[in-house]
């Protein structure tokens, strides 16, 4: 059998995606000229300031990352094939794989997935069984015998047609494509498919830049908000975050806490006026605690970061929110940031330069340079 990992997005897929990105345009020029401004560059800027247009532009560039990653499929031209230990040379059916039906969990250790075995999901898994599907008893010749296999653009299309809905309503309405999770799609190997199994698999797994996370409990049950542990950092790639990395190597952005909103709004899905302040005094709360003091992310030259609850991840359960901590580029993104904050750091390669205390820096005049004279009045 093979995966097909599906297309994430962090908004509903395709209907209102231009008007998304012109909302992700328009952010993103505002916190750029902010960070135009020489008066702010080497100052803590405030959140509200710069985190939509930077997280907003890190998101819409790991979706297409993703997009590109899911059509392309996997480099394994032969599938994954399970072979009989005694007979190494001859395919047979996986019987793991063609067994799994709807709220089973899959896992596997090997790149080619050769080794996949049905766990409970309580345990470590990579995939989460949302509904199979028999193509054979669709109409047409596209999967009668002795059809062709898919292509990777196939196969993501039927993702979409069949495994997107499937997983929406394994997850009883209530599946959010901004969290933790993606919509997922496992199909025979070509052997497989040669022998006359025409099963694919939906269901979900954890998102990630590469690779599959593996998960624990099924994803009915939790909370699908998209967070990580506090002293987490996000690697960087083209000055966007990615998947989490060893603080020591280069990374976007620093995990400072986790912030939960439930508690505090219990009603339906909460302005993001009202969130923006709530969320904006516990990360400034609790990135003292984490860091040590108030003036630590000043001193660093760091930015603190979240992001905001949209309705449908709110209706979808989602209640949860990262704090971060990380450095603005000048052009775009984040800057390389290594070493953890509570320590040493480095951006760009260079000591961070703790600002004046007045916040403002004064250029440093030019050799030479005198004030302009008097100058008269205009009459």
């Amino acid at each position: 059998m093979s995966s097909e990992p599906v297309s994430r997005s962090r908004r509903a897929p395709r209907r209102g995606a231009s008007s998304r990105a012109d909302a992700v345009r328009r952010s993103f020029d505002s916190a750029k000229a902010a960070l135009a401004d020489s008066n702010l560059r080497d100052v803590h800027l405030s959140a509200p300031t710069l985190r939509w247009g930077l997280l907003a532009v890190a998101a819409g560039a790991v979706v297409a990352a993703l997009v590109t990653l899911f059509v392309t499929g996997f480099d394994n031209e032969k599938g994954l094939e399970a072979h009989n230990p005694g007979s190494p040379l001859q395919p047979v059916l996986d019987k793991e794989f063609g067994t799994a039906a709807k709220g089973d969990c899959l896992s596997w250790t090997k790149p080619d997935r050769s080794d996949l075995v049905k766990v409970n999901c309580s345990s470590k898994h990579m995939f989460e069984v949302a509904a199979d599907i028999d193509m054979s008893r669709y109409p047409g010749k596209e999967f009668g015998p002795g059809s062709r296999f898919p292509d990777s653009l196939r196969l993501t299309e039927l993702k979409e047609e069949h495994c997107v809905p499937a997983v929406q309503k394994y997850m009883s309405g209530r599946f959010d494509p901004r969290g933790k999770y993606i919509v997922g799609l496992m199909y025979p190997s070509p052997d497989g498919w040669r022998h006359g199994d025409r099963t694919l698999r939906c269901g979900l797994q954890v998102a990630a830049s590469v690779g599959t996370p593996p998960s624990v409990g099924s994803a009915t049950e939790h909370d699908q908000s998209r967070v990580y542990e506090a002293g987490v950092c996000l690697g960087i790639n083209q000055n966007l975050p990615t998947d989490p990395v060893d603080c020591a190597q280069p990374h976007a952005v620093e995990i400072v806490s986790t912030v939960d909103l439930g508690p505090h709004f219990t009603g339906g899905p909460p302005p993001k006026e009202e969130q923006d302040k709530f969320v904006e005094e516990e990360c400034t709360r609790t990135s003292t605690d984490y860091l040590g003091g108030p003036d630590v992310i000043r001193n660093k030259t760091l930015t603190l970061f979240f992001d905001y609850i949209d309705a449908r991840s709110w209706m979808a359960g989602s209640r949860k929110l990262d704090c971060m901590i990380g450095k603005g580029a000048d052009q775009e993104g984040f800057a390389p940031i290594t070493g953890s904050a509570k320590g040493d750091i480095l951006i760009n390669g260079q000591a961070p330069v703790p600002p004046p205390n007045n916040g403002r820096s004064t250029p440093v005049p030019l050799p030479g340079a005198a004030p302009l004279p008097p100058q008269p009045r205009p009459r």
